[in-house]
This record gives structure tokens, sequence and C-alpha cells, in this order.
């Protein structure tokens, strides 16, 4: 397949005009076949990764089925999203371990998104920061608990949530740092602790802004330990309801685009109608895209990592540059897929989009096969 005439994001993360060539579901310098896709006035974009969201359409990652797995891949392939890395919930450990287990058999079809990774968002966080999560099931950060979801994950667990403040966190934080990447999550975590937990091996923040202490003057918090460190990054979730447009823009100047990567956090009410929704177990209420508990707590998100990045562009004002990096190569880069994924380059998956100025989807190729072309 061979792709013409499209402005082209590079891996220097700037638009070229060049032609994009596509053998055996990976980007090659040349192709064998005529198959050949006029992209005049379009731009190529790599499919987005999102590397923390909960499910689609009525079926939640924790759902431990292949149908759920199924039917949540196809979706967010047919949205944009090519590769996917869901995320638990703070569950039973017998739940956990059967969700990792079905993750570790799922093989997508050909209309569904990769799946690339596992994000464990919990048990391991503070009681007094659960937000959605239940409390009921929050435990004190375990190695051999990690290790024994990691077992049952084949590996793939990729991310884990971690509150630092809570007993154990630190020894485990170390113990299991070169395992998984560890993220501060959930957390009450003052400015000492964070720079601590960060220091020890922790080099990722779990939703910024949602879930832990704000970044005040006087108490910067996991914020601010986060922003000045060498190297720490942090999730943002652009549905334009978790986060004020000035503080995602502030995000990106504290953080630079380099360490932003935008998340959806979204829940099975994302494809569906407004109604009444479950989430680890719990009850959730979705109207005009906001998703609470019955106490009013926000619970995930009802909007896909498509839209998210389209609303940071078009109404937070965030560059388009930035935007589908903080999309594609940062959440690959983040999870150790950027081999495979994350950029158009020679012998990388070849998933991609192709979109208009207005950031209106025309085509989806997925693994090098066109699952959706209104060109």
């Amino acid at each position: 397949m061979k792709i013409t005439n499209a402005k082209v994001f590079t891996k220097d993360f700037i638009f070229e005009d060049k032609d994009i060539y596509i053998e055996n579901g990976v980007f090659k310098e040349t192709a064998s076949d005529s198959e050949t896709i006029d992209a005049k006035g379009l731009m190529a974009i790599p499919g987005l990764i999102d590397i923390h969201f909960h499910g689609s359409v009525g079926f939640d990652f924790m759902d431990g089925t292949n149908e759920a797995l199924e039917n949540i891949a196809r979706y967010q392939a047919t949205h944009g999203i090519t590769a996917i890395c869901p995320a638990t919930m703070t569950m039973s450990k017998e739940e956990i371990i059967k969700a990792c287990e079905n993750g570790k058999q799922f093989e997508p079809k050909d209309d569904c998104a990769s799946f690339v990774g596992i994000n464990m968002e919990g048990p391991f966080i503070s009681p007094n920061k659960v937000g959605a999560q239940n409390p009921k099931y929050v435990i004190s950060p375990c190695s051999q608990f990690f290790r024994d979801c990691q077992k049952a994950a084949g590996g793939l667990i990729k991310l884990l949530a971690i509150a630092p403040e809570e007993k154990n966190s630190m020894e485990t934080i170390k113990d299991i740092k070169d395992e998984v990447l560890c993220s501060i999550a959930h957390t009450t975590a003052n400015y000492d602790v964070a720079k601590e937990a960060i220091e020890s091996g922790a080099t990722h923040l779990t939703h910024l802004y949602n879930a832990m202490p704000p970044l005040a003057h006087r108490d910067p918090g996991p914020i601010g330990a986060a922003s000045e460190a060498k190297w720490c990054e942090a999730e943002l979730i652009c549905d334009g309801i978790h986060i004020h447009p000035s503080a995602v823009r502030a995000a990106f100047k504290l953080f630079g685009s380099d360490r932003i990567i935008l998340i959806s956090d979204s829940m099975m009410a994302v494809g569906l109608e407004d109604g009444e929704y479950s989430l680890g177990g719990q009850t959730v209420f979705v109207k005009n895209r906001k998703a609470t508990l019955e106490s009013g707590t926000i619970a995930g998100s009802a909007t896909n990592l498509y839209d998210c990045m389209k609303i940071a562009v078009k109404t937070m004002h965030i560059p388009l540059n930035d935007a589908v990096r903080a999309a594609t190569y940062n959440p690959a880069r983040s999870i150790n897929i950027l081999d495979k994924f994350g950029t158009i380059e020679n012998n990388k998956v070849a998933s991609m989009l192709l979109v208009d100025d207005d950031l209106n989807i025309k085509a989806i190729i997925v693994r090098g096969k066109v699952i959706e072309n209104k060109i």
C-alpha cells in the first residue's frame, strides 16, 4: 500500500510532505503492491495509544471476558485509538488476576486495537483519595501481590499505581521499579514524600491534578515534586470536564510537551447514551459526558482519547504537534513499546490515521489494514 500527498507527522514531531509505504502490516520504505490512497489535503498521524482507560460501549476490562475485550478493542480502533493498555480497578485479588489472565490470552481481530499492556490502577492507593475506586479493597503495597498479578498477565502489566505515603510504599517501589513503571496515584502525599518516591523509582503521575493534593504555594505536593524532577511524566485527562483548560495549558508549561501523556480514563459509558453504568462494582451516573458516583465524585470519563486530543487542540488551544505527540509517541515511550508503536517509521506496526484540518478522521489503518475510509 502507498499513501501519497499527506502531511506526515514525523518522529521529529513536525509535519512533512512525504509518501508512506505499508507492507505486511508494517511501515516500509517501499511497497510491492499497487494499492494507493491519495491523501491530498489530509494529515497522517500515528494511531493513538491510550495507556489509561477502563472500558467502552457497555464493557469493562474488569469483566475479564474475551467478549468484553473484543468489543472494547473494536470501539477504540474505530475511533482512532489503535493500541490500548486498559486499567484494572481496586477490586479483589482474584478479580484482578482474572482480568490479567484474560488480557494475556486476548488476540485482537483485524478491526480491533492492538493490546499492548495493562495498567494496574489499585489496590495500592490511599483510602483517603479513592476517587471512584472501591475503598473496601484498598491495601498497602505488596511486591508479591503485584508479582502474582504480573505472572497471570504474562508480563503485560506496564504501569502500577502506588500512593507513596502508605505503609510499605517506598520499599515496594524500590523493589519492583525495574519490573514495572511505578506511578504516584490516588495519593495524599506532600512534596517531600512525593520527591522521595520519585527518587526511589516512581517516575509517573496518574491523572495529573485528579486524586492528589493541588499545587499550592506553601505545599506544592506531588505536582511540584514531579514537575521539577529530572524525569517524571504525567497523565492528563483533556475531556473538558476533569480539568479546566487553563490548568491543562499550565501542565504543558510545567512538564513540557515531552512529559505529558494524554489519557481518557474512560469507562464503559463511552460510546453510549447517558444513563446508569458500573465501574469497579460501583454505580456510575452519566449525563452530558460527565460520569459520577452517587456521591457526586467524578468516576472516570465518557470521552475517548481521540476526542480528548481534539478537545485539547480545538478548545484548550494546545498546539497540534504537542497534542499528537502526547497521544502517540509519549505513551509508547512511557510503557516501553516505542520500538513498535508511536511513530510512522520503517518497520513499525502500520497503524495510523488520516485526518483533515478540523481533526475529523477520514481513514483508519490498523496493522496495515484499512478499517475505515471516508476519503
